[in-house]
C-alpha cells in the first residue's frame, strides 16, 4: 500500500482536494484534526503543554485553542515548542492509521508535513498550489478574519513555492483548471 502526503499552505485547498479522493473511496487520515484530538486525549501530551503553556490552557480537561494561538502564533519559538511536542504522538498516530489500512493507497492530509519531517514515512507527497491573492481572500472569508492576520499565519509556514517544489506531485487549485481531472489523473497512477 502506497503511504500518500497532500499539503499545501493554509487556504489552498487541501481538504477540497482530500474529498475528491474521498469520493473515490481512498481512505484520508486528517492529521490536524487529529492533532487536536490528541491535544485533548493523550494524557502524556496534556502534561507537556500545560507545563511548558500554563494550567489555564485546559477548561474542563479541554484545550483553550484560542488561548494558545494567542501564546504561540506571534512567537516563532513558542510555536516550534508546541509543534515538537505535538508532533510525534500526531504522526506516531498516523502511522498506525496507515498499518490498519487495506486500500491501494492511503492519503495523510496535513499543512505541515515538510515541517515535522513526516514526508519520510510517504511514499509520495502531493501539493495543492493556489496562488497567495487567491488564499488570503478564502482563508479571510472562512475565518472571518483581517488580511494581516492571515499574512501571518501564512509566514508561519515554508514558504508555498519551496514546499511546491518539494513535492513529487502539485495539484493546481487557482478556479481556472479543474480540481478533478487532476485528481483523477493522480489517482490513476497510484492504483496501478
Amino acid at each position: 500500500m502506497l503511504k500518500i502526503g497532500l499539503t499545501g499552505g493554509i487556504g489552498s485547498g487541501k481538504s477540497t482536494v482530500a474529498k475528491v479522493f474521498q469520493t473515490l473511496g481512498i481512505p484520508i487520515y486528517y492529521a490536524d484534526k487529529a492533532a487536536k484530538e490528541i491535544m485533548n486525549t493523550n494524557e502524556a501530551l496534556k502534561q507537556q503543554i500545560i507545563h511548558h503553556f500554563g494550567e489555564d490552557i485546559y477548561e474542563n480537561k479541554v484545550l483553550n485553542r484560542i488561548l494558545l494561538a494567542q501564546k504561540v502564533f506571534n512567537n516563532p519559538s513558542q510555536l516550534n515548542l508546541l509543534n515538537s511536542l505535538v508532533h510525534p504522538p500526531t504522526i506516531q498516530a498516523a502511522e498506525d492509521w496507515f498499518a490498519q489500512q487495506t486500500a491501494p493507497y492511503c492519503i495523510k492530509e496535513a499543512a505541515l508535513i515538510f515541517e515535522s519531517g513526516s514526508q519520510q514515512n510517504l511514499d509520495f507527497v502531493i501539493g495543492v498550489y493556489t496562488p497567495t491573492a487567491l488564499r488570503l481572500q478564502r482563508v479571510m472569508q472562512r475565518d472571518k478574519t483581517t488580511k494581516e492576520e492571515v499574512q501571518q499565519r501564512m509566514d508561519m509556514q515554508i514558504d508555498e513555492t519551496i514546499k511546491m517544489r518539494l513535492c513529487d506531485f502539485v495539484v493546481t487549485n487557482n478556479e481556472q483548471e479543474l480540481l478533478i481531472p487532476q485528481v483523477m489523473a493522480l489517482h490513476e497512477k497510484f492504483i496501478h
